[in-house]
């Protein structure tokens, strides 16, 4: 059975468009569970699903609004350190995803990207006369 414990760095297609994932797996015998962060306005999400032999399947259920869940299925590699599949939300909502082991860090990327929005405040200055 693969092992897919780990941080995990993905992206998946919708409607031609690429959106970047970050995958947190804990996987205890065949039951997967876990996080994953996208880099959209969908945020964060909780995972739970299962890993038998090299074939992964794991439901998304996002912990905003979005009302829908998403069913992701693949197929590890040989080595587990990547795998592949299609993303289902119904039939008219689907495409292709794919993740890779990494050790980037998107959550960290999106805190300092969200830093830089934020103006930082600024001493006010004494006026004297």
């Amino acid at each position: 059975m693969a092992d897919v414990n780990g941080m995990w760095l993905g992206t998946y297609w919708q409607n031609g468009h690429p959106t970047r994932f970050e995958a947190t797996f804990i996987q205890a015998g065949n039951s997967l569970s876990g996080r994953i962060l996208d880099d959209g306005n969908l945020g964060e999400a909780q995972i739970d699903g299962e890993v038998v032999g090299r074939s992964i399947r794991f439901t998304k259920r996002y912990l905003t609004t979005a009302g829908h869940n998403v069913i992701y299925s693949g197929t590890l590699s040989e080595d587990a350190n990547s795998m592949q599949g299609q993303w289902k939300i119904n039939p008219l909502h689907s495409g292709a995803w794919e993740a890779h082991r990494s050790g980037e860090n998107l959550m960290a990327d999106l805190k300092n990207a969200l830093e830089k929005e934020t103006p930082e405040e600024t001493p006010a200055l004494a006026v004297t006369e």
